[in-house]
């Protein structure tokens, strides 16, 4: 490989949020990589950092271009430079799209096990959560759709958060999925908010259909979040975009989103993600292929040592979704058992809504070593778990 993914960087002591933990634990819980990003992205904002002033910025035309020229190619999606807003992050877009595109009391629904933000943004905001769970079957994930139709057909209900890739379970929603979601939401005049932010964390092989470009029924009605953070680790730097094709959405969006003060770049922002998205093709691609050997490392390793959890089965985000109802119904005990045994940090299920009270969610993106040891300490801390657990039954 030409890039370095083995290299193990010390994030201690530089406020990260993740690694803000004691001594010897080990974090694999928040959704942020222990990758270094991609050495044109650092070369770019090592260039404005020479410049010396930070003074107020402007969205430019190479960001425009940036995420049209990444979709058109990448994803076979035409993006017309209008549809696009400039946004500080995905989380604020989709609290200001709450705020106002529905009102106090509606019902927003969200297909859970889902990103638990979600659920901050809807309840904080005055709003109704509305929870079309998803239906688990043979270790897989699919969309029921009789009762999606059932709440989507409430009067009540005004706004449809749609995670595409889906989080935490890894699922890429398939075109016929999408188009039905669509259609329903069209038919009940429900709008959709896709949330977009895995979309270029794929396994080698297999790529995400944008919501948007599905139908027209999709696009009209639909607001997309899309940020480079994910992909190439630059969630510190606050930077993201909203897709809005419909001129009467995209302007309430545009004024939510400059009423809430999240509509403007900071200095780094726009010049991370033109690097991302004008050079970091090639890096992307390398680790592409590292997280599937991780996710393939995890499963194999679950297999022959851990019985009694199963990894679902995915093709998307660097996350990993591990049913423990062989073990326990309750993950968050478990998770916290874990935690405070070999200080592996991973996170309950039950955050992303009760139907995933039996499972934890497992972040895979560091250098093998680090994944190596995690595996490790889990296998460790299941033994000593199931042996408490079998000295209670007798």
């Amino acid at each position: 490989m030409k890039y370095d993914f083995d290299r193990l960087t010390d994030r201690r002591g530089v406020g990260s949020l993740k690694w803000d933990v004691p001594e010897g634990e080990l974090p694999m819980w928040v959704a942020d990589m222990d990758f270094e990003t991609a050495p044109e992205v650092i070369e770019a904002l090592e260039r404005r950092v020479r410049h010396g002033i930070f003074g107020y910025c402007v969205v430019t035309e190479e960001w425009f271009g940036a995420y049209r020229n990444w979709w058109g190619s990448r994803h076979h999606f035409a993006m017309e430079k209008e549809w696009l807003i400039f946004c500080t992050g995905v989380v604020p877009a989709i609290s200001s799209a709450v705020r106002k595109l529905t009102t106090v009391g509606e019902n927003v629904l969200v297909q859970t096990p889902v990103y638990n933000i979600f659920f901050n943004s809807i309840r904080n905001n005055g709003r109704n959560i509305l929870e079309s769970p998803l239906v688990y079957n043979d270790g897989g994930y699919s969309v029921d759709f009789a009762d999606l139709e059932e709440k989507l057909a409430d009067p009540q209900t005004t706004l449809m958060l749609l995670c595409n890739p889906h989080n935490p379970v890894g699922k890429i929603w398939d075109r016929e999925t999408l188009a039905g979601i669509g259609e329903l939401c069209a038919k009940y005049h429900v709008l959709v908010l896709s949330d977009e932010i895995h979309c270029d964390l794929t396994d080698p092989g297999y790529e995400y259909i944008p919501f948007a470009s599905v139908s027209e029924a999709c696009r009209d009605n639909s607001v997309t979040c899309l940020a480079p953070t994910k992909a190439f680790n630059l969630a510190g730097l606050q930077t993201a975009a909203v897709v809005a094709p419909n001129p009467v959405i995209r302007h309430k969006l545009n004024r939510g989103l400059n009423t809430d003060e999240v509509a403007e770049p900071n200095a780094f922002a726009v010049e991370a993600a033109v690097a991302a998205f004008g050079k970091g093709g090639e890096w992307l691609e390398e680790l592409r292929e590292y997280l599937y050997r991780n996710k393939q490392y995890v499963r194999d390793f679950v297999e022959r040592e851990l019985p009694g959890i199963r990894v679902v089965s995915s093709h998307a985000t660097y996350l990993l979704w591990l049913d423990c109802g062989g073990i326990t119904e309750d993950g968050g005990e478990l998770a916290a058992f874990i935690r405070r045994d070999s200080g592996l940090y991973l996170t309950e299920g039950e955050e992303y809504g009760s139907c995933g009270r039996q499972f934890i969610r497992l972040n895979a993106a560091c250098p093998r070593e680090r994944l190596a040891e995690g595996m490790e300490r889990l296998k460790g801390s299941m033994a000593i778990y199931r042996n408490k657990n079998d000295g209670r039954k007798h």
